[in-house]
């Protein structure tokens, strides 16, 4: 038999024979062909959080196409509470399918296996760790000196892994599977925050890891970035994304503001140029995120996007989307590594979105936007003490695609009652335009705390040259206050440590009689961008609110959080908004084709893969729910 067909790829033992060398040998021979025919059928698993390494979350899959797939149908739930009277938890996890078997991480401290065509549960592993699941997994295949590996984090900082095939911990890594993450990087404060609910990284026979620590607060854990052996779980390399004196960046930080410096941690994941061995990581603010007056200077490498020799931990480039922030605008998506055509030339590039709505491309090879950016003049506050950066850079394409200013005339007044809670709320309060410094007066602040753009991400179609990507504009009303040192109780900070303004604000911006916000829709988009041209190629209104659908009023978005996967059969899969549906678009155009309700809402990342039956699967995660879907 000399061929194997997979959707969308042709397999030709005859081919890949003629691509060899002449003087090669049998085994090496042997070898290659085996590794080219895994790659093929790896394109018809989901291995990676992401799906692959540059974070496309594009699918070759062409069996559900825009022909068919208003006939996709639910297949099978997995519903992951331990007992039906369990309290339901939030979960925002993206499965893996690898070799015939789906794995997943839940809110009850577990990792599940299953079959992916039917959901039967081949084996479930229970840990005692802090349960704030992980967005996702890592798998690393295995060597000689380790079995096929899972990786997945817990709120408490411990790795924890697993052998795939058995779902038992890995004895010869670290303390019997379970790496302690939190060594050496919260010494001075130990009551400080230390998780990791991101996703780890692998690369060759090294697994990478950010963490989560706190927003709140200035001093704390360290927001380093390192590698382990995947084997043994010993340290490797550690990148210090607080430069330490004597590292590149270390001016930024004026009047020591480094010393014990929280935040700057990548609390998403990662991507990886798989060709050149280049870690690229989203770093995200330092803390306290609202206020930075202990911290003067530009403050390398917050709201930055940085790329390591994935080997060997060493700098090679940096992009800072956002000087000294204070607004808490950091990077949770991933970076999306695309091909960009431009002024006839093929350029590898990535596209980097951020909470503030503005989207950057960029050459992957050096960091330099390939449209252009500028440092444009920003306002400065009133906050006594406080620094303010006098520019920040904006790109000169694609246009910012998120609110990012408001205006008196721009209140929302779907009823007489609705109207008037918006004009009290917004009576004393101004904005002065894209970052807008938050005074010690009411300031309407766009986007939120929440973006913009979130880690849910976007995805690519390599075909289209279309980049992908949901947005939601949920701004505030707040002002900065004074408050007495060591009083301040907020969350995973110490309070000896708490900044002397904070944020306090005036309202919800969200009507809570009614739900709905306060300025002119639409409160969500989804948007197609041409990264060849820079321009965006469609965009719609993204998610319902029934409660205004019903009295006429439609197209106007919904928040949303979650990303999307895009596929060769010209769809693109979302839930992300808050009305509860899941919904497949055409990419080209943006014209919904299918949608359906699920038992929550899907603010997760979908995945779809190919079934040992044949066929394609989308599945997705809705709170403690698994669906599966496919046709008929």
């Amino acid at each position: 038999m000399n061929s194997r067909r997979l959707p969308g790829a042709l397999v030709r033992v005859g081919d890949i024979l003629s691509t060899m060398p002449r003087r090669v040998s049998s085994g090496a021979l042997l070898c290659s062909l085996v590794l080219l025919i895994q790659s093929a059928w790896g394109q018809t698993d989901w291995p990676m959080y992401a799906h692959d390494a540059g974070a496309t979350r594009y699918s070759p899959l062409t069996q559900i196409n825009t022909g068919n797939v208003s006939k996709l149908t639910q297949i099978w739930t997995y519903n992951t509470k331990p007992t039906p009277d369990a309290m339901p938890r939030d979960a925002r996890t993206t499965p893996l399918v690898i070799n015939g078997v789906m794995y997943f991480v839940t809110g009850f401290q577990s990792l599940v296996a299953v079959e992916p065509e039917t959901g039967k549960k081949l084996w479930s592993f229970e840990h005692q760790r802090n349960a704030r699941p992980a967005k996702g997994i890592a798998y690393w295949p295995g060597n000689k000196n380790g079995p096929p590996t899972l990786f997945f984090g817990t709120d408490d900082g411990f790795l924890i892994a697993l052998n795939a095939k058995t779902g038992k911990p890995v004895p010869g890594f670290a303390n019997e599977g379970e790496l302690e993450l939190r060594k050496g990087m919260k010494d001075n404060h130990p009551n400080a925050t230390y998780g990791l609910n991101g996703t780890a990284i692998v690369y060759k026979n090294l697994v990478i890891t950010g963490s989560h620590v706190q927003d709140n607060g200035t001093l704390g854990g360290k927001g380093d970035v390192r590698a382990w052996d995947a084997s043994t779980g010993k340290l490797v390399w550690t990148f210090h994304t607080v430069p330490q004196p004597g590292e590149l960046g270390h001016e930024t930080w004026l009047d020591e503001g480094w010393k014990d410096r929280s935040g700057v941690n990548v609390w998403s994941t990662f991507t990886l140029d798989m060709q050149t061995g280049t870690l690229l990581m989203t770093l995200g603010s330092p803390s306290d995120d609202r206020y930075g007056g202990d911290r003067p200077g530009a403050n390398l490498f917050g709201n930055s996007l940085v790329a390591l020799d994935a080997a060997t931990g060493k700098l090679k480039w940096y992009f800072q989307t956002v000087h000294h922030d204070l607004w808490d605008t950091d990077l949770p998506p991933q970076p999306t590594l695309v091909d960009v055509v431009h002024d006839g030339k093929k350029i590898p590039a990535l596209v980097q979105a951020g909470k503030t709505g503005l989207i950057f491309i960029l050459d992957r090879r050096d960091g330099k936007p390939i449209y252009g950016k500028e440092e444009r003049p920003v306002p400065k506050g009133d906050v006594p003490g406080e620094w303010y950066s006098p520019t920040q850079p904006f790109p000169l394409k694609p246009p910012p695609l998120a609110r990012m200013t408001w205006k008196p005339d721009e209140i929302a007044g779907f009823t007489p009652e609705h109207r008037k809670y918006c004009e009290e709320l917004f009576k004393d309060a101004h904005n002065d335009g894209p970052f807008a410094p938050v005074r010690m007066t009411n300031t309407v602040v766009f986007p939120g705390p929440d973006g913009g753009f979130n880690w849910g991400g976007g995805s690519f179609d390599p075909k289209l040259g279309y980049f992908f990507i949901n947005s939601h504009d949920r701004g505030e009303v707040t002002r900065m206050i004074a408050q007495t040192p060591g009083t301040s109780k907020q969350k995973g900070a110490d309070p000896a440590t708490q900044p002397p303004y904070v944020r306090r604000n005036a309202g919800n911006i969200t009507n809570p009689a009614t739900g709905w916000p306060c300025q002119s829709p639409p409160w969500g988009e989804l948007f197609a961008v041409n990264v060849n041209t820079g321009d965006v190629a469609w965009r719609i209104p993204f998610g319902r609110v029934e409660s205004l659908e019903a009295l006429g009023f439609k197209d106007t978005g919904a928040y949303n959080i979650g990303g999307s996967v895009t596929t060769a059969g010209g769809l693109l899969f979302i839930g992300a908004t808050s009305d509860q549906y899941f919904h497949a678009y055409e990419s080209k155009s943006g014209t919904l084709l299918w949608e359906t309700k699920l038992p929550a809402n899907g603010y997760a990342n979908p995945i779809t893969y190919l079934g040992k039956d044949g066929k394609q699967y989308v599945a997705i995660v809705a709170n403690e729910t698994l669906l599966a879907f496919r046709l008929p």
